[in-house]
């Protein structure tokens, strides 16, 4: 761990305690000191003391005091004097050291931890025993976010997220990529899939509104412990991939929301490419035009409501099925027949999701 806490403490005690703190490792290196000049010197007989037993010792003048989980101790603590004083204040160190350490260790493997689940590489058994070490709670459901930077500035994306969600003992921010930073956010157990929208607009909001860096997000499904993780930030990556190939310019993509794109982007291309030369006639889907296709899009839109799609179109009612005539004519489906247009929409998807050559997970 980093010696920062060690000093920051030291420096704060010093002032209570009058005499010079400081902390050593088990090289006997000082790595803290209230007296910083003496920070990076060595007294080798020390560490041969704290070899032998984890009492309280003295030498040359200070009472030390060994803390640590392991065996032979990490650390230990010295106070200046030989005296009951002295050797109080260095038991009273030594908590206070151990509990920072503690704390410290913990919430840095904790995210280390996280972010091996959820990249998959943890053994399942391995999972459920280190997350009992670290005491994860197994009942408390969690979502991974994936967020990915579109284009940004100087600014640090991932510190923003962080401070977004300080709470480090139950969120964890990391990076995976340059571009792509992982969430996973404690979450209850009624939180709904809208909920985790609106949370994924802030985010992408803030990045957006205040610091104009353009983000998307996918979100993952919400899971309980720790063991599922990874299949929740496939489900992210995922949502992201099929978002980029069925929706361009969504920003906010879920998992549970992917509906059919989710099925066609599982299909095989031969499959998807036998469907296209059934369902339409021999050039028939190349022959229509972009006002065409923007017109489908709308009568889709309005629930091919005829009377409601010309109305947004603003086009007469009879221009708009002339237009609807003439797609049936070119390709053999009638927009207005309900299974017609499923089929339709199917295949404009299929053709979609065959152009785009999408990344599989």
């Amino acid at each position: 761990m980093s010696n920062r806490p060690f000093q920051g403490l030291v420096a704060q005690m010093h002032d209570t305690i009058g005499v010079t703190i400081g902390v050593v490792d088990e090289t006997a290196t000082i790595i803290a000191c209230s007296d910083t000049a003496r920070v990076g010197t060595t007294n080798e007989f020390v560490s041969m003391d704290m070899n032998e037993s984890g009492d309280l010792f003295i030498r040359d003048g200070y009472t030390y005091k060994p803390f640590g989980v392991r065996t032979t101790p990490d650390y230990a603590v010295f106070v200046e004097g030989t005296d009951e004083n002295a050797a109080k204040y260095a038991d009273i160190l030594a908590i206070a050291m151990s509990s920072i350490k503690q704390y410290y260790d913990e919430k840095y493997d904790r995210n280390n931890f996280i972010k091996n689940v959820v990249l998959d590489n943890v053994l399942p058994g391995d999972i459920v025993v280190k997350a009992r070490e670290l005491h994860f709670n197994a009942e408390i459901s969690r979502v991974v976010f994936l967020i990915r930077i579109v284009s940004a500035n100087d600014i640090s994306a991932y510190d923003v997220i962080q401070n977004l969600f300080p709470d480090k003992s139950k969120d964890f921010v990391f990076n995976i990529t340059e571009t792509d930073i992982v969430l996973v956010k404690e979450i209850k157990s009624s939180v709904e899939s809208k909920d985790l929208e609106k949370l994924a607009r802030s985010i992408a909001d803030t990045l957006s509104s205040e610091f104009y860096t353009r983000v998307n997000v996918g979100i993952g499904t919400s899971v309980v412990g720790v063991k599922d993780l990874a299949r929740s930030f496939k489900e992210a990556q995922m949502a992201l991939e099929v978002g980029k190939v069925f929706d361009t310019d969504k920003v906010i993509v879920s998992y549970d929301n992917l509906g059919i794109a989710r099925l066609i982007y599982h299909l095989p291309t031969t499959l998807c490419e036998t469907f296209l030369h059934e369902v339409f006639k021999r050039g028939s889907i190349e022959s229509l035009d972009h006002e065409t296709l923007f017109t489908i899009q709308r009568f889709f839109e309005n629930n091919l409501n005829v009377s409601e799609t010309s109305r947004k179109l603003f086009v007469h009612r009879n221009t708009l099925v002339y237009r609807l005539e003439k797609i049936k004519k070119l390709t053999g489906l009638d927009l207005r027949e309900f299974d017609h247009a499923i089929i339709f929409k199917i295949a404009l998807m299929v053709k979609k999701y065959l152009s785009a050559s999408p990344v599989k997970f």
